[in-house]
């Protein structure tokens, strides 16, 4: 008998679910209960697969043997607590999409630097093997298992993608670190997160990798309560590790069963000591996967950076303008301050997440001239910095708030967009939110 498999969410990793469930002889039905694009209306209107858009039909999503649903969508809304209440499963993409391939899988989570460290990851590996990036970013892990079926995928993996996953395995999984995050999806338990971040390891088994951040007392202390069954390989700037990677006179040395390769890092592409981070977690990945050593070297040297991840946009007047969009939450905009090396004029705001900014104190002191506030609310913000500059202005507009950081700013300074906040409150997303910024500094 067909199995009937119902999609709530009509985007990328939905549309991408549906063309391969169909391939694979399910009966498809796509419930989104927002507006659809139009691209992907004519992609399952061309597969005649059927859908909904702006409604959830109940009748038809309850007869679901099983349920894909996007990582957006809360287990707390009446549709899905009506298929839990059921019994019917509800997984997420990279769980039904891993069942129909028999490719190397390498999973990378984290609050900060997965995008950074899975893109680094896929262009460390590209020149010696077939691989696809996929995940939380590019296109559907589904989709790519239809038209491609590579023999490695790089995942990045959000919290939400690992909510609802049964049986999925990466071979190799890596999480970068743990910092308070989406907590409005947690019930404001932090613990609640962290078990969540773990999941990408707990079906491994001794044969599997889990690289993470020895630095980070979050994922240590977890491990140390929850020990996993994965071989650890850990990394490190301020120890020295004999299993992993660690930090000394700028070289990154990675040891793994005794095979030790050392890698420079003077002529890294990317700035800060995060992304040393994201480099020894993608080079313990390539080294795993017995990339050579000059491979590692030459492509961590020729690597560009992320969209909206501190990217220099222009200098104006000897300004510099700086869009770190995809900064949504405390701790990334922390490592965007942290390397700031000139006075700085924050764009700071948005959709606010349960965020504690008193870990921005000693930088705000040290390096902030002018804070701008871009949010519906801006109230929590400045109430947290009131009094620790002296120019402190809100808008809800970005054009504006370029203008004003041009009037503030002076030669050398820098003008940082970096909200620590989700963009939904005044744009569509973080992409949308940076081109925004990019757009209004071309235009000064």
């Amino acid at each position: 008998m067909t199995k009937r498999l119902v999609i709530l969410g009509g985007g990328e990793s939905g549309v991408g679910t549906a063309l391969l469930a169909r391939a694979k002889g399910y009966d498809v039905f796509v419930s989104d209960r927002g507006k659809m694009k139009e691209e992907y209306k004519q992609v399952l209107i061309h597969n005649e697969i059927e859908w909904e858009d702006e409604k959830h039909s109940e009748a038809k999503i309850l007869n679901a043997d099983l349920v894909m649903k996007s990582p957006g969508i809360p287990n707390k809304v009446p549709i899905v607590s009506r298929l839990i209440a059921a019994n019917i499963p509800v997984i997420s993409e990279i769980e039904f999409a891993s069942k129909f391939t028999e490719a190397t899988i390498v999973g990378i989570t984290g609050s900060n630097g997965k995008t950074t460290t899975a893109t680094l990851t896929h262009h460390l590996l590209m020149r010696d093997l077939s691989v696809g990036l996929a995940g939380n970013i590019g296109d559907s892990f589904a989709k790519q298992i239809l038209e491609h079926d590579y023999g490695h995928y790089v995942l990045e993996i959000s919290s939400f993608q690992l909510d609802d996953i049964a049986d999925f395995k990466p071979k190799i999984a890596v999480i970068t670190n743990i910092t308070p995050d989406h907590l409005d999806r947690y019930d404001y338990q932090f613990e609640n997160y962290v078990a969540s971040k773990f999941r990408i390891a707990m079906n491994q088994t001794a044969d599997d990798y889990l690289i993470y951040d020895a630095d980070d007392d979050v994922i240590v202390n977890h491990l140390k309560n929850n020990p996993v069954q994965s071989t650890l390989l850990p990394f490190s700037l301020t120890k020295t590790i004999e299993n992993g990677a660690y930090y000394e006179n700028n070289n990154i040395i990675i040891t793994i069963d005794n095979d030790k390769i050392t890698m420079p890092t003077t002529n890294l592409t990317l700035e800060g000591k995060h992304n040393v981070k994201n480099a020894m977690a993608a080079s313990t990945v390539a080294h795993l996967l017995k990339i050579r050593k000059q491979t590692i070297r030459e492509s961590l040297e020729n690597f560009q950076a992320v969209e909206h991840r501190l990217e220099h946009v222009l200098k104006i007047n000897k300004v510099q303008y700086i869009n770190d969009s995809k900064a949504t939450n405390v701790n990334a905009t922390y490592y965007a301050l942290e390397s700031m090396d000139a006075p700085t004029v924050w764009i700071v705001g948005g959709q606010d997440k349960g965020n504690n900014y008193t870990e921005l104190y000693s930088f705000i002191n040290e390096k902030v001239k002018a804070i701008i506030c871009l949010g519906v609310d801006n109230s929590k913000i400045i109430e947290a910095f009131n009094g620790m500059v002296d120019v402190m202005v809100e808008t809800q507009y970005m054009s504006e708030a370029v203008k004003i950081a041009y009037k503030i700013a002076e030669a050398g300074d820098n003008v940082l967009l970096s909200p620590a906040c989700a963009s939904f409150d005044l744009f569509e997303n973080y992409e949308d939110r940076g081109r925004q910024f990019k757009d209004a500094v071309r235009n000064l």
